[in-house]
């Protein structure tokens, strides 16, 4: 797996982290995102506990940047900020000894923190049959709202910790208005590259990304669903 495991220690490291992420620290293992205060995505993270220590499992593609941020954010707080070479190893099958759940849905299996290796289960079959959006897929840094693609029903922010980076825009928009984009899965006939724009009478529908088995998660506009979409060269069937 292409992770990248970061280290929080220190006197302040769980007070610290509560004050930025969407989800309630306090609950690990759980999944978490940090947010621009315009309440846009920056990156996703499972957050595992580690003796008097907290473990962020990043994309490492993300790592360096979240770093740099969280290290922008700690001032004079008490925390040390580590990165390791620790690993993590996956799968769907029988859980190993030592091994979580992966908090987000249980189709998506277990974690094994300090081994490597994937059992090779199809990952993007599971995330389209459930729904599930993926780092630098469907979760785009600087643009993806997080209550657009599931936060919420794969219990990755908790609306009752309290005050964290973005939280004012992420509750406006649970409480005060009803979403008309996310994610959504689609049938399809047929291939088109992740990030094809989805079209409908010449109007926008919305964008495909990850496709397995002639279904695809797509992030749409509700309100455009219809008979008659393509993107590229697919068909894309409307649910």
């Amino acid at each position: 797996m292409n992770r990248r495991i970061i280290r929080l220690s220190g006197e302040d490291h769980r007070d610290f982290l509560q004050g930025l992420v969407t989800n309630d620290v306090t609950r690990a293992p759980c999944w978490a995102a940090l947010l621009t205060p315009q309440g846009k995505y920056l990156a996703d993270f499972l957050i595992v506990p580690d003796g008097d220590a907290l473990l962020l499992d990043v994309d490492a593609r993300l790592a360096d940047d979240l770093m740099r941020r969280l290290s922008m954010y700690k001032l004079r707080s008490k925390v040390l900020l580590e990165e390791t070479d620790m690993t993590v190893a996956c799968g769907t099958g029988p859980a190993p000894d030592g091994a979580i759940a992966d908090p987000r849905h249980e189709a998506l299996g277990w974690r094994l923190y300090g081994a490597e290796g994937d059992d090779g289960s199809d990952w993007d079959a599971i995330r389209v049959e459930h729904c599930i959006p993926e780092t630098l897929i469907e979760l785009i840094p600087n643009e993806t709202f997080i209550l657009e693609v599931g936060f919420e029903r794969l219990h990755g922010v908790d609306f009752r910790k309290g005050c964290y980076v973005g939280q004012e825009v992420t509750a406006r928009m649970k409480h005060k208005t009803e979403l008309r984009k996310g994610l959504t899965v689609l049938g399809i006939e047929g291939e088109a590259a992740i990030g094809t724009s989805i079209r409908r009478d010449g109007r926008e529908v919305g964008t495909l990304f990850t496709q397995s088995g002639g279904r695809a998660i797509a992030h749409v506009r509700f309100d455009r669903l219809g008979e008659g979409m393509e993107a590229g060269p697919a068909r894309i069937l409307a649910p």
